[in-house]
């Protein structure tokens, strides 16, 4: 269960590192992959819910550092 969801975590943010900035429909389609990752293993509904929530709450309005790519 966990080799499964760090697999699958793991790709999500290789895919986010690969980019040259983060876009907002960047950072949504990451959430859901997590979100449905998380689900996958085993999670509860509860707990998932709030992960997402919180972190979306961080991420919006944080300013973007433009000489910094995501992977750093």
């Amino acid at each position: 269960m966990f080799d499964s969801l760090t697999k699958r975590l793991g790709g999500v943010f290789d895919r986010l590192r690969k980019r040259g900035a983060l876009g907002e429909a960047d950072v949504a389609e990451a959430m859901r992959e997590i979100r449905i990752a998380l689900l996958e293993a085993d999670v509860a509904l509860p707990v998932v819910k709030s992960f997402v929530a919180k972190v979306k709450e961080r991420a919006v309005g944080q300013e973007v550092i433009k000489s910094v790519t995501p992977g750093q």
